[in-house]
Order: C-alpha cells, then sequence, then structure tokens
C-alpha cells in the first residue's frame, strides 16, 4: 500500500468512527451531513437520498434522552478497505455493534450487523456516497433506542 492509499484508508475509516462519534453523541444534524452526498438503503425503502432525509428517519426513530444523546455506543470493526485511486472510489465492508445503558437498563448489546459503504473523493476530501443499512444480523432490546421497534 503506497502513502496515497494508506492516507485515504485512514480518511475513510475515519468517517466510519466519526459517523459513530456523532450518533452516539445525539447530533442528528451533524451524522446526517455526513450523508449529503450519499443514497442510503433502508429496510422498507428503496433508497433515500441526502442529508435532509437521513435526519428525517433518525428524528422519526432514535430516542433521545435527557443529556441529549441516545445513551449508546456505536463500535466499527474490522473495516475491509478498497481504494480505486485512479477513479476517486473506495468501499468498505464493516461490522458494527451497538451497546446501550439507560437508567433502569444495564449496559447491554442491542444490535449488531454490518455496513457496506461506498465512498467518493471530491476535491480532495472524502465522503460517504452509499450505504447499505439492511445488513442488520443480530438483535437485542430495542426497545429503549428506537422509537418504532417491531
Amino acid at each position: 500500500m503506497n502513502s496515497i492509499t494508506s492516507n485515504a484508508a485512514l480518511e475513510i475509516t475515519n468517517l466510519l468512527y466519526r459517523y459513530c462519534e456523532l450518533m452516539d453523541g445525539g447530533r442528528l444534524e451533524d451524522v446526517a451531513a455526513l450523508f449529503r452526498h450519499a443514497r442510503v438503503k433502508v429496510l422498507g425503502s428503496e433508497a433515500l437520498a441526502g442529508e435532509a432525509e437521513m435526519l428525517a428517519l433518525w428524528r422519526r426513530h432514535v430516542i433521545i434522552y435527557p443529556d441529549g444523546t441516545p445513551r449508546t455506543k456505536h463500535l466499527v470493526s474490522n473495516p475491509i478497505v478498497a481504494i480505486d485511486e485512479a477513479a476517486n472510489r473506495a468501499t468498505v465492508r464493516s461490522y458494527y455493534s451497538v451497546y446501550q445503558a439507560t437508567d433502569g437498563f444495564p449496559l447491554q448489546l442491542i444490535g449488531a450487523g454490518r455496513y457496506h459503504d461506498e465512498f467518493g473523493r471530491h476535491e480532495g476530501c472524502w465522503r460517504f456516497t452509499f450505504r447499505d443499512y439492511t445488513l442488520f444480523d443480530l438483535r437485542g432490546d430495542l426497545s429503549r433506542h428506537l422509537k418504532a421497534v417491531e
């Protein structure tokens, strides 16, 4: 891996981690901005497009507690990064685990799955261009995280 690819891989994985940091901080507007130029495949819909649709989705479904956070910790692991420098594109497959603790709800794993992401580089900056949100593999008790749990 050359230094350009190495820097790109770091920038791209940092976007994955930034997503977790912003979501766990309850900063829905900022996390939605990460998807400003992206399509996102979600259950029950072909794909959502962009920042406004993602923000609306999270506001409809994510429970935010009085401290301003969802009381979660999203962990992204095992990123497999493939970069096409010439085309300014990259793909990443990774795992995620979401933990939560609230009053009366001890720390526990509430869900785990995979992200399949695509990125594009525009004016020297990497950004999300696609995320598949449908790869939800293991479900725990989501009743304190999502407003509409089936």
